[in-house]
């Protein structure tokens, strides 16, 4: 599956980085590779994205949930990068759902980032036993209206969930940030989003535990293209559509993760990627959690 008709491409240089970037549902734009801080501790996650930001990229996404809201600002407080050309996502956790209480976690999450707004912010789990999330997104969409969030979306919502949230509400997510990985490729949830109008984005793009980076076809697809098995998988993303926040403490594979827009996949072997999909979750099934 390709990208939304929404999700018009445009290549952009990063100082020496290439980045391309996506149209949001709202008319913004948001680069399609970012870097994501999960399970980066906060005394660490200053130097990380400070090193992902001079490797080029200008997209990073955090939460109230991985506790290194802080850190992440220190990073770009100190970069000497312009507000404009960087894109923030950060995410409210489940136990502050409800309008009131995310008005007042969103508060709280600039605070920490030390900015005035955000690019993005996102209800992080639908937590369906709560039943808060509709008037949660009410409480975004304030939010929105008051231009301290510039968009506003979701994360790990399922098709009933989000069919829900949009036939409820007044403004449609403009993505949705999910498990997306080759062994849990999410055919069809990526079809609903797209049914919405909306971008989805992967986490946990590479898998996690490191059995996906030896899988034999994808090392054999590398080598063709001279390539690690992590850029055939981030640009394997890319081609379908995908935005995609990989994550990483080291320098080095912070800045082999960006290198991907130099070479190009083929049909047969995008369907080959494709067909490793095992249909298994590593992460939480989103109905239970919260």
């Amino acid at each position: 599956m390709g990208p939304t008709p929404l999700a018009h491409h445009r290549i952009r240089h990063h100082g020496k980085a290439l980045m391309q970037h996506v149209t949001l549902n709202d008319g913004h734009t948001m680069p399609q590779l970012g870097f994501g801080v999960w399970q980066v501790p906060d005394d660490e996650a200053q130097a990380a994205v400070t090193t992902a930001l001079e490797a080029g990229y200008r997209s990073i996404d955090t939460a109230k949930l991985y506790q290194n809201e802080r850190g992440t600002g220190r990073a770009l407080a100190s970069s000497g990068i312009d507000r404009e050309e960087l894109f923030v996502t950060t995410k409210l956790w489940n136990d502050e759902q409800g309008y009131d209480n995310a008005l007042k976690a969103f508060d709280a999450s600039l605070d920490r980032l030390g900015l005035d707004y955000v690019d993005l912010y996102l209800i992080h789990w639908p937590a369906p036993k709560q039943d808060a999330y509709v008037d949660t997104w009410k409480a975004l969409e304030r939010i929105r209206s008051e231009g301290r969030a510039r968009s506003i979306g979701v994360s790990n919502f399922t098709v009933q969930t989000l069919d829900r949230l949009v036939a409820e509400t007044d403004v449609v997510p403009v993505l949705n940030q999910i498990e997306l990985h080759p062994y849990f490729s999410q055919e069809t949830m990526r079809a609903a989003n797209a049914r919405h109008g909306l971008l989805t984005e992967a986490w946990s793009p590479l898998g996690q535990g490191g059995e996906l980076l030896g899988d034999p076809e994808l090392t054999a697809i590398g080598e063709r293209h001279g390539k690690s098995v992590a850029q055939v998988v981030l640009r394997w993303h890319l081609q379908l559509g995908n935005v995609v926040i990989p994550k990483s403490v080291t320098p080095s594979r912070i800045r082999e993760n960006i290198d991907v827009f130099d070479f190009e996949l083929s049909a047969e072997e995008m369907d080959r990627i494709g067909a490793l999909d095992r249909g298994g979750r590593i992460g939480p099934d989103p109905d239970e959690l919260g």
